[in-house]
């Protein structure tokens, strides 16, 4: 069923919020915090794995600690289907 696939990938698809705590290049006694946001897929986080690897790559501050937060966009019992419409004017 090919429905059931996009319907199980809208199951994790949501809003992600990482907040990643890195040392400062120059100075590597000092912390600093870097919030992320974006809307992926958990529980792989294929975007926020792609951010990550990008700053391990390009960027200069040592990451310390990320903390993720997800919240779906999409559960059962928040979605309805519209039964009437209704025009003014």
């Amino acid at each position: 069923m090919p429905g059931l696939a996009i319907d199980r990938k809208w199951d994790a698809y949501g809003l992600t919020t990482a907040k990643i705590l890195y040392g400062m290049p120059d100075h590597p006694s000092l912390l600093q915090t870097y919030v992320w946001q974006e809307y992926d897929l958990a529980p792989q986080f294929p975007e926020l794995r792609r951010f990550l690897e990008f700053w391990q790559r390009e960027l200069e501050g040592p990451l310390r600690s990320v903390t993720v937060a997800h919240k779906r966009l999409i559960r059962a019992g928040e979605y309805r289907s519209v039964t009437q419409e209704l025009q003014l004017h």
